[in-house]
């Protein structure tokens, strides 16, 4: 990364990117995208598309609830971006989004380290991925003459919009390779496939009480807190389960009558998710019918009990989407470590390149999330490590343009 490619990433950090799902803030990805494009096209990339998404996308399957309940509104600040050097086929993608999660973080340099919220995931590796194009486009003209060299920047990775009003769109219209690669903090390992996740909601409604008489109301903290211990530990057998938050209300002086407890479940195939699926629905039936068998007879949670399984009710928030399978990339085993087989991926917007013919996908890109801080307090991405996934960029580019794509 040149002086000009710094000065690039810090501007970029210092725009809050955090959509609306995530905040109520400032939102400024028409910004970012601009000054990301106008680098681009300063190396010779020439812009395919650079719009907000149709509202037609939150009518199609698989979209996370969340998203729907939005409203099409929201997608005026959602744009993406596709640009391309050379042919359209062969050519190598790479997926990198410029959305980012709250809360916004200022951004900081000092000479080895970027700091600020996107340093690492993944306005970093946007830079550095510009930098590795520029320089292969130096070293071979194969480059941009026997192969192109398309880039998807998107929004609508955060947020749980799961890409499905910026990916998932630009790969429908075309804006995919023969080689894929989606720039998330891999530690430089090539992951050869894709988990897809699916979120449930387990939902009380009953009635309040007040903290004098609790057994007149239902008590939505008990039950649903028992369902919680005996869902994690009735899934665990089964297969990988989040259970995550649990919310009745906040006072101490009443009986919160309703409430919702939230599970993330990913998978890395249909039968699982369907697997998993029966499992949480066999789950929530016996954990009710343990929790009336432990309460009935209790003098305040008599009512709840009673009523346990009329006022529990299961929805999905997210469900019935793709998941990537492994995938053979011969080009990137010659010179890229592998994800291990036996080590969990994780979930991106590679899934939407599923089923997608002579399309080979992987994911790969600087960083840790966990040990760059992403999605938490102080986020970064240290030179060094943009440098080296530049190097890879740079690598790939190169050997899929002089093998022609292969």
């Amino acid at each position: 990364m040149i002086p000009a490619d710094r000065d690039l990433l810090v501007r970029l950090l210092d725009l809050p990117t955090a959509g609306p799902l995530e905040t109520t803030g400032e939102v400024r990805l028409w910004d970012t995208m601009r000054a990301y494009a106008d680098a681009a096209t300063e190396i010779g990339f020439d812009v395919l598309s650079f719009a907000a998404p149709d509202p037609s996308v939150l009518d199609r399957p698989g979209v996370p609830l969340a998203v729907r309940d939005a409203g099409p509104g929201f997608l005026a600040c959602q744009p993406s971006l596709a640009m391309r050097i050379g042919p359209a086929a062969p050519a190598v993608m790479f997926n990198v989004h410029l959305d980012t999660v709250a809360p916004f973080e200022p951004a900081g340099f000092d000479g080895t380290r970027f700091t600020g919220r996107g340093a690492i995931d993944a306005k970093g590796p946007a830079v550095a991925l510009l930098a590795g194009v520029r320089a292969a486009l130096a070293v071979d003209p194969a480059v941009g003459r026997d192969a192109g060299v398309l880039i998807q920047a998107v929004s609508g990775e955060e947020g749980g919009a799961m890409g499905t009003f910026g990916t998932r769109p630009l790969v429908e219209a075309g804006f995919h390779g023969a080689l894929n690669i989606f720039c998330e903090p891999t530690g430089l390992r090539y992951l050869p496939r894709c988990s897809a996740s699916m979120t449930a909601c387990v939902r009380v409604d009953g009635e309040d009480a007040i903290d004098d008489e609790p057994h007149r109301g239902h008590n939505a903290t008990v039950l649903l807190g028992f369902l919680a211990q005996h869902l994690a530990d009735d899934l665990a057998k089964h297969g990988q389960v989040c259970v995550a938050g649990l919310h009745t209300g906040r006072l101490h002086n009443r009986v919160y009558g309703s409430g919702e407890l939230l599970l993330n479940i990913p998978y890395d195939c249909e039968e699982v998710a369907a697997k998993m699926t029966s499992a949480l629905e066999d789950g929530l039936r016996t954990g009710i019918a343990g929790f009336v068998s432990r309460f009935r007879e209790s003098p305040s949670l008599t009512r709840t009990a009673t009523d346990a399984a009329a006022i529990t009710g299961l929805r999905w928030l997210k469900r019935d989407l793709p998941a990537l399978p492994v995938q053979d990339i011969s080009l990137l085993d010659a010179f890229v470590p592998r994800w291990p087989d036996d080590e969990p991926g994780f979930t991106c917007d590679a899934l939407w390149l599923a089923g997608v013919p002579g399309a080979r996908t992987a994911v790969l890109g600087p960083g840790s999330l966990g040990a760059n801080n992403a999605h938490s307090r102080g986020e970064y991405a240290d030179v060094e490590e943009l440098d080296r996934f530049s190097e890879l960029v740079r690598e790939i580019v190169v050997r899929f343009s002089r093998n022609g794509g292969a």
